[in-house]
């Protein structure tokens, strides 16, 4: 058997999310049935992490294992042929070895939300962006967002339903950027908790709003309770953007 990490671009809009399930298409699904048909069999693909219904990614990665040696880049073509009516395209093939796991051997998740902060909505990013039109102060969300920072119980910004054992995660990194019109939050942990970053940026838009400060956030995050935090912003703005590994 041989073993090939995938590097992934796809638009999350039409799909229930990354993972394979019963209730529609999932862009695992998408993948493996076209491995399925490159290789005459079904095979699993295993990803870094579950996007939600909605999400992109500019650099989701995954692997699988096929029985057969093949070159890496013929992979790569052969599966975006099979792709090519979805908006899914293999970035990048490559062999690795077996002890490779898309998501157990990796050490850090950088993700990307947009905001699109305009009067007129969006054409051409119209499900890319979470299109605001009032006026949002980027400045004092990256100064909120400077709490988050480190190493805390993150029980106010994961989803009631998360699965995780342990609500401590250390972010090492949450920026806000204005460019233009557009509203730029960058986020990177070794991982994430369900809806983490999405939870995150629904509060810091309520600083953005002026309706909270810097102390605010703060005291959300000492409440360890979901209720006691902001929004859950939309799924469409969303970016899982590189996974890193050692």
């Amino acid at each position: 058997m041989t073993r090939y990490k995938l590097t992934i671009e796809y638009d999350g809009t039409p799909y229930v999310g990354w993972q394979r399930q019963d209730n529609g298409r999932s862009v695992q699904g998408e993948i493996e049935a076209a491995v399925a048909a490159f290789c005459g069999q079904p095979i699993n693909v295993y990803g870094a992490g579950r996007t939600d219904s909605g999400v992109h990614a500019l650099g989701q990665v995954a692997h699988f294992d096929i029985p057969r040696d093949t070159g890496a880049d013929t992979v790569r073509d052969a599966l975006n042929h099979y792709l090519r009516k979805a908006p899914i395209t293999i970035l990048d093939a490559d062999r690795v070895d077996e002890d490779f796991h898309a998501r157990f051997s990796a050490v850090g998740r950088h993700y990307l939300y947009r905001i699109l902060n305009r009067r007129p909505p969006p054409a051409l990013d119209r499900d890319k962006v979470w299109w605001h039109p009032k006026k949002v102060d980027a400045e004092a969300m990256h100064a909120a967002a400077q709490v988050l920072v480190g190493d805390h119980d993150f029980t106010s910004f994961r989803a009631t339903s998360c699965q995780s054992k342990s609500p401590v995660k250390t972010l090492d990194r949450l920026d806000v950027v204005r460019n233009g019109a557009e509203i730029r939050v960058t986020a990177a942990a070794r991982s994430f908790l369900h809806h983490q970053v999405r939870n995150m940026v629904g509060t810091l838009m309520w600083v953005g709003s002026g309706k909270w400060g810097p102390a605010d956030v703060q005291a959300s995050l000492e409440a360890r309770d979901r209720a006691a935090a902001g929004p859950t912003a939309p799924p469409e703005g969303l970016y899982l953007v590189q996974v890193d590994y050692p």
